[in-house]
Parts: structure tokens; sequence; C-alpha cells
């Protein structure tokens, strides 16, 4: 696992989000992901997966998405409520490589944040809020 330290609170049930990320990287079209937890007003928090495809992979967004939401139901469980995925084009990153989890549930969350000194590309971020505001959040 990419990371054992987080862990979400969605309606009770501690959920740890690298789990997550572990089940949606075993898909065979997927070559990075990520998982945070974005606010909610009856759960506490939803896990929303973020997912970079390999290169070559040219089928439905939905129906990825669907088989990754059965591998996260089949392998985690139906506790997990995970049921919201966007296929991105990449991860915002640091210059070291790390995945700016915290930012991107900032963004979610329509908090304030502030660009990090360390990321890699500044651009990346705005697509992930596109992408987010698609789905209904980063209001």
């Amino acid at each position: 696992m990419s990371r054992t330290d987080d862990v979400i609170n969605e309606a009770g049930h501690r959920l740890s989000t690298g789990q997550m990320e572990e089940v949606l990287a075993g898909h065979p079209d997927v070559a990075e992901c990520a998982v945070i937890g974005v606010a909610d007003t009856l759960k506490g928090q939803l896990p929303l997966g973020l997912v970079v495809l390999k290169s070559g992979v040219d089928r439905p967004a939905e129906e990825l998405a669907r088989e990754m939401v059965k591998r996260v139901r089949e392998q985690i469980g139906p506790v997990a409520a995970f049921k919201h995925i966007s296929i991105v084009k990449r991860l915002p990153k640091t210059r070291s490589g790390k995945i700016l989890r915290g930012t991107m549930v900032k963004i979610a969350d329509g908090e304030d944040w502030k660009m990090p000194a360390t990321i890699d590309d500044p651009a990346i971020l705005e697509e992930i809020s596109s992408s987010l505001h698609d789905m209904g959040y980063a209001k």
C-alpha cells in the first residue's frame, strides 16, 4: 500500500483510502490513482477516486468507472460506499513525486487553498478543479 495513515470517516466507519487506491491500481487499465475523502452532509466524508489511465486505453469512462466501483465493492465491501470516480489526464504532484491529496481535498470541499511551493506543474490543479467541478464538487 502506498499510505497507511490516510483514513476517512464515512458514516461512522473508518476507511483507508490507501487500501482503496491499492484496489484501483490493480485494475489493468489504471496507470496511477488517488482516493480522497470529500465532505458529505449526511455521511461525513465519501471516498472519491481520481484515476489516470494507461496510454492507449480507449474505453468508455462510464464502463471503466463501473468496473472500478465493482472491484472496490468486492474487495473492500459495500461499507466503503465507493461510487465517485473521475478519470483525469494526470495527478498533481510535488517535484519529488508525492501526490498532493490534501490540496485536492480542499479544492473538492470548496475550501481556501494555497498553491504548494513544491508543486511540479501548477496547471494540473486547474485540470483537477475542473474535473471535480464537473462532478459537483469544487464549488
